[in-house]
C-alpha cells in the first residue's frame, strides 16, 4: 500500500501498532507464567489426598448343618460393642447376622464384622450362643481375624481360634488383642481374659422366641 501522506506516517503508525501488540502479548504471557504455580489445583489436591483407611475383619463360622443361632460381638478402642442388636459403631459394622438355618436360604453359617479404618489399641472379640438348636451338646465355632491395608489384594491374617459353646446364653471372649496404626499385631498383647460385650440390661431379652423380631 502506498503512503497516503507521502511522509511515512502510515508506516510509522503500523510499526507502533505492532510494537504495542507485541508488548501486550509479552505482558500477558509473563502474567500467565507467574500465575501458573497458583493455577494448578490438581497438583495441590494430589499432595493433600489422605490415604484410604484399612480394615480389620472378624469372621465367625460354625457347622453348616447346625441350626444353632450364634452371634459375633466385637469392640474397637474407644467404641461401643457391635453385634446383632447394635450393628454399627464408630469403627465396626456387622455386615452379616446369621441365625443358623432359620430363614436362611444360604448353606453356610457365617457372620462378619469389619472396621472403617484401623484404630490402634485393644480390640475385643466375643461369641454368644443366642440359641442352642438341640438344647445340649457342644457347638464348635471358628473365629478368624485379619487386616486389609489400602491397595492390598490379600489379607494379612492375624490369628484364628477354634472353641466351643455349650449352652444357650453362653458368652465367651475369644480374644483381646492390640494392634498398632499399621494393623500389626503387637507382641504379647493378645489374651482371652473374659469381658462381656452384651448390655446386662438386655441380657434377659435373649431368652426370646425365634419369631423374627430380633
Amino acid at each position: 500500500m502506498s503512503d497516503l501522506y507521502g511522509d511515512g506516517t502510515e508506516e510509522f503508525g503500523g510499526t507502533v501498532f505492532r510494537d504495542v501488540t507485541l508488548l501486550a502479548l509479552a505482558g500477558f504471557i509473563t502474567i500467565v507464567l507467574l500465575l501458573l504455580p497458583w493455577l494448578n489445583p490438581i497438583g495441590e489436591k494430589e499432595s493433600t489426598t489422605v490415604t484410604p483407611p484399612g480394615s480389620v475383619i472378624v469372621e465367625l463360622f460354625w457347622p453348616d448343618d447346625d441350626a444353632s443361632d450364634v452371634d459375633l460381638w466385637v469392640k474397637a478402642p474407644g467404641d461401643g460393642a457391635v453385634g446383632f442388636s447394635n450393628a454399627g459403631g464408630l469403627f465396626f459394622n456387622l455386615l452379616r447376622d446369621d441365625r443358623g438355618t432359620y430363614r436362611d436360604a444360604t448353606p453356610i453359617n457365617y457372620e462378619i464384622s469389619y472396621t472403617r479404618g484401623i484404630s490402634p489399641g485393644e480390640h475385643i472379640v466375643n461369641v454368644h450362643l443366642y440359641e442352642h438348636a438341640t438344647g445340649s451338646g457342644p457347638v464348635p465355632v471358628t473365629v478368624a481375624v485379619s487386616v486389609v491395608q489400602p491397595g492390598q489384594r490379600a489379607r494379612d491374617h492375624l490369628f484364628k481360634k477354634e472353641l466351643q459353646l455349650d449352652r444357650t446364653g453362653q458368652e465367651i471372649t475369644v480374644a483381646r488383642f492390640s494392634i498398632n496404626r499399621l494393623g500389626k499385631l503387637m507382641a504379647k498383647r493378645i489374651h482371652s481374659l473374659q469381658k462381656s460385650l452384651i448390655d446386662p440390661t438386655k441380657r434377659m431379652s435373649y431368652s426370646r422366641q425365634r419369631d423374627g423380631t430380633r
